[in-house]
């Protein structure tokens, strides 16, 4: 039999109205220029499904023109803190409090300055911001006299460039940092002003406490009807299952726990239309599993040292009963360093690597949601039982009767 082109047709649509949302999901600025210039295409196409989907369940906006496509995404959390910006190169170190700060300035200059900008001047921009009282009086200071300050500012640039705020002209940043050139760009307007992702102007939101500002910013209008209240918190937990590693049950108001008791087939239906994402669901609460293991920043396992640890360690806090303090972890990554010494790198066996190798391994578990960090290590969260391994155990084969022969005894590791 062959299949209606009806049929066909619509299958198509589906599967790339899957690939605008995921690519959407990704990265959250697309241009019509440069490497995602097909994804863009493809979210354009898709526009007004798109953002008739996102609006309704996640709340966040979606704005579409000729030159980019911007989601406006606010985190379902906001005090999670596991999942910072990085440096737009390949080691993609976590953004400072210092570079987030000269980011937001640097785009209030570019948002004063001209259609094209030099490094040295938008530095000059930004000294003379930090001068203002408010600032200082927060401990802040930046004054391009110490290379770390220069190397701060190029970070913040080289992502400026990597989101398509800025388009390099000429120069190079590193001649910058060593006081060798300068570096002119072209400032793209329309991107700088799609990113501000607000439901609010920040000049409006008033209050010193940053937590209550950062929350009026994201806030939701009046709530005075219980349609509104049931739409805000379906829009509140579809954001926490898309974005968040796991949402856990016990982190939800009694509101909340039982909306999503009544409603989860159908949340956990609709997003998996959209987005393929699978729901893995426990008692603790629910995870949103990705198939295609790409709508992640932060991997569990992962291959290579750095890894190997991370797997390691979830193993020895999935097996404790409570807190393991950071000296335990580091002991255990010493034993684990003579055992593993033919694999590991060179560097993770040096004296001392202990140190960073378990900060790095439980900033990953944190990021997971797979364990709560403590003031004295890490206590382990339902989650992570996924990777816990339980004993080995032999199983002995039959005997085959006539032949009298036997298999070969097999081992096998189960997963809790």
């Amino acid at each position: 039999m062959t299949t209606p082109l009806a049929e066909v047709l619509e299958g198509q649509r589906a599967a790339e109205l899957r690939r605008a949302a995921r690519a959407l999901l990704k990265r959250p600025l697309l241009l019509v220029r440069g490497p995602y210039a097909d994804d863009f295409r493809l979210v354009r196409r898709h526009s007004a499904e798109l953002r008739e989907w996102f609006e309704r369940n996640t709340g966040w906006a979606l704005q579409v023109d000729a030159e980019a496509a911007r989601l406006r995404k606010t985190p379902g959390r906001l005090d999670d803190h596991t999942h910072p910006a990085r440096e737009a190169t390949r080691a993609a170190a976590p953004f400072t409090r210092r570079r987030y700060v000269l980011f937001c300035l640097a785009l209030a200059a570019l948002e004063r300055g001209e259609a094209q900008i030099a490094l040295g001047r938008l530095a000059e921009h930004i000294v003379l911001d930090v001068a203002d009282p408010q600032l200082v009086a927060t401990g802040m200071e930046f004054t391009l006299e110490r290379r770390d300050e220069r190397l701060d500012l190029a970070a913040v640039v080289k992502v400026l460039i990597d989101l398509g705020v800025l388009r390099r002209v000429a120069g190079d940043e590193e001649a910058y940092v060593s006081g060798a050139g300068d570096v002119l760009y072209d400032v793209e307007r329309r991107v700088l002003a799609g990113l501000l992702a607000t439901r609010r102007g920040p000049s409006t939101v008033r209050g010193d406490d940053l937590r209550e500002r950062v929350a009026e910013l994201t806030r939701d209008s009046t709530l005075d009807t219980d349609e509104a209240r049931f739409s805000a918190i379906r829009r509140h937990l579809t954001r926490r299952l898309i974005d968040d590693p796991v949402l856990y049950y016990d982190e939800l108001s009694d509101a909340e726990l039982a909306y999503l008791t009544k409603q989860r087939p159908f949340i956990l239906a609709r997003i998996n239309e959209l987005t393929g994402l699978v729901a893995e669901v426990r008692a603790e609460g629910i995870a949103m599993v990705d198939p295609y293991d790409d709508l992640t920043d932060v991997r569990m396992p992962e291959q290579g040292t750095h890894g190997h640890v991370t797997l390691l360690l979830a193993e020895r806090l999935a097996a404790a009963d409570g807190a393991v303090t950071v000296a335990e972890l580091q002991a255990r990554v010493r034993e684990l360093a003579v055992e593993h010494a033919g694999f590991w790198a060179k560097s993770a066996k040096e004296p001392g690597a202990e140190a960073w190798l378990v900060e790095q391994a439980l900033a990953r578990l944190a990021a997971l949601d797979l364990v709560t960090r403590t003031p004295e290590g890490a206590v382990s969260r339902p989650a992570l039982a996924r990777y816990a391994v339980g004993e080995a155990v032999v199983i002995e084969p039959r005997s085959t009767g006539s032949t009298g022969s036997t298999g070969s005894t097999a081992r096998k590791a189960t997963q809790r």
